[in-house]
């Protein structure tokens, strides 16, 4: 892991993929407020396509349906654009045979990515996107609209709550979370998740991305380095989305055996 930012570095103008609100202030899935402020309106439900500026490969344009009836999980946020552009960037390669689960996954756009545009190997388990039963059909609907049946399975996995037998049967190695950090008396339940999986295996690695909001979000990062070692990711983009008041970090066990490119990069 490199050490930190050089803020006297020049920084370039925000890509496509940080736009703003349009006229009506409805909230793009590209959009990043550059400070702090309450979030900003809803979209209407939709389906936004993207290839995260050419990082899929041509022919796998990556399609997100939007639905906000269950609960805001069913947008877009900005977390989830950063997480998934990192993995494509990083982790387009090397993966396979890996067994990956993603956290609070709303419609499934970190882990549809994953599965679009990383070379997961020949017939690799089915990759599992999680979340609450509001969010299930969007999730199954996103898998279906990709045509990623049998290579993504839509799960329920309550945060706090003892792991699904499938889960325990079959821990995961990668652990994607995006926009996890929302709900201050959520964030006991949800360090009880993460010590659970990484429990399963302790060698696996969380790749967790977050925007702040509010004070309380930074206290959630307090209390998971107390209980897990957490690293900084290194990431060319990071001077962009960094001053989008976004933080991007690896997740491993105490002392685990992670190795150090995992947790860095």
């Amino acid at each position: 892991m490199s050490g930190a930012i050089d803020s006297s570095a020049p920084v370039a103008s925000p890509p496509t993929w940080l736009g703003r609100s349009n006229a009506e202030g409805e909230f793009s899935p590209f959009a990043l407020a550059e400070d702090l402020t309450p979030l900003p309106a809803y979209k209407a439900a939709g389906t936004t396509e993207t290839d995260f500026d050419g990082l899929l490969p041509a022919g796998r344009t990556l399609r997100l349906h939007e639905d906000l009836t269950n609960g805001c999980g069913g947008q877009l946020w900005p977390a989830g654009m950063t997480l998934a552009r990192y993995m494509l960037r990083y982790h387009a390669k090397g993966w396979a045979g890996k067994r990956i689960l993603e956290l609070g996954a709303g419609g499934g756009l970190v882990g549809l990515a994953v599965a679009r545009g990383c070379d997961l190997g020949e017939d690799h388990a089915p990759l599992c996107i999680t979340d609450q039963m509001e969010m299930f059909s969007l999730m199954r609907h996103n898998i279906a609209l990709n045509k990623l049946e049998g290579k993504v399975e839509a799960m329920l996995l309550n945060w706090g709550e003892p792991l699904p037998a499938d889960i325990v049967a079959n821990p995961p190695d990668v652990i994607l979370a995006a926009d996890c950090v929302y709900f201050e008396p959520a964030f006991p339940l949800l360090q009880k998740t993460l010590a659970d999986l990484l429990s399963l295996r302790p060698e696996a690695v969380v790749y967790f991305c977050f925007k702040k909001r509010r004070r309380a979000d930074m206290q959630f990062l307090k209390q998971t380095r107390r209980r897990f070692d957490v690293a900084e990711i290194d990431d060319d983009e990071r001077p962009i989305w960094s001053r989008q008041g976004l933080f991007m970090f690896a997740i491993t066990s105490k002392g685990g055996p992670g190795s150090k490119e995992e947790r860095g990069r």
